[in-house]
């Protein structure tokens, strides 16, 4: 997301900084684009007031990755968001979008929902004015969906265990018209204080999704369902058996319950018509997925 945002944030005029968190890896910012860059951990209160002077809009992408369950998104997500929210306020921030979950909710079963509603909550309590986007699945190259799946079928030769049946109902959305959605909104200060939920312009099947991936990455696998206790007690020992495992218990979460909203959301409040998920997958094609599984494998954090 924040490549996306960044390359579309470009074609403005007005200068970008970006938030990022000490690393030995150098960061896979967008290259040909200027941009000042802030180190600072999202929960250095300090660090990110002093990352915040001179900043009049907040873009906050960050969160615990769908794909692992390290970190705690009860504490992290939370604890982020009232930082970085209570700093805005402070030096006089006149936008703050962030982006959050469909399916975010006080009283919901999965961590990394509840977090993330949790989160919406506490910026709100600062007054920052707000614009909050909760999204169904977002897809895009190097995406925590239909890359992982490619990654998680490419290591498992003739079957692919699927949540379920496979029956449902998810509705992707691009990552670039979400980006698009995000830098329009700058322009839009009725939107400020308001919360919508966003998909893609088509609902899919898992199992139907996971046939489209299947065909473009080259990957002809046999679907077979599994209950979901068995497939989440399979990623938690994913996780602990790879260095990079593709799949976390957050992510057979997501896919216990149908994860969609209004098709027509985008178009009547961004006046966007997204774009439909099998014309924007040529970045699951031509790639060895084996050797790239194994090249996550020994990729550094």
């Amino acid at each position: 997301m924040g490549r996306s945002v960044i390359r579309q944030l470009a074609t403005f005029d007005s200068p970008i900084r970006t938030l990022l968190e000490p690393s030995q890896v150098s960061p896979a910012l967008p290259p040909g684009v200027e941009v000042d860059v802030a180190l600072s951990s999202l929960l250095d209160e300090r660090g990110i007031r002093a990352a915040m002077v001179g900043v009049d809009t907040v873009i906050h992408l960050a969160g615990t990755s769908m794909n692992s369950t390290i970190d705690d998104p009860l504490h992290f997500d939370v604890e982020a968001a009232r930082i970085l929210s209570q700093a805005a306020a402070e030096v006089g921030v006149q936008r703050f979008i962030y982006h959050s979950l469909l399916g975010a909710d006080r009283a919901s079963a999965y961590p990394f929902l509840r977090a993330r509603a949790l989160a919406e909550d506490a910026i709100c309590e600062t007054g920052v004015p707000a614009t909050i986007l909760r999204t169904t699945m977002l897809f895009g190259d190097d995406d925590g969906y239909t890359t992982a799946l490619a990654l998680l079928m490419a290591a498992l030769p003739l079957f692919f265990f699927m949540p379920g049946d496979g029956s449902i109902v998810l509705q992707p959305l691009w990552v670039e018209d979400l980006a698009t959605c995000i830098t329009w909104a700058l322009d839009e200060p009725e939107l400020a204080g308001t919360t919508h939920e966003l998909g893609g312009p088509e609902y899919f099947s898992l199992k139907e999704m996971l046939q489209i991936i299947m065909r473009r990455a080259s990957l002809m696998r046999i679907l077979v369902p599994m209950r979901a206790p068995y497939l989440r007690a399979s990623a938690w020992l994913l996780e602990r058996l790879l260095p990079q495992s593709p799949i976390s218990t957050h992510w057979v979460d997501y896919f216990a319950v149908n994860r969609s909203t209004d098709l027509g959301t985008l178009l009547s409040v961004f006046g966007l018509s997204p774009s439909r998920m099998e014309a924007k997958l040529d970045y699951l094609e031509g790639k060895n997925w084996g050797w790239e599984f194994l090249r996550n494998q020994f990729r550094r954090s």
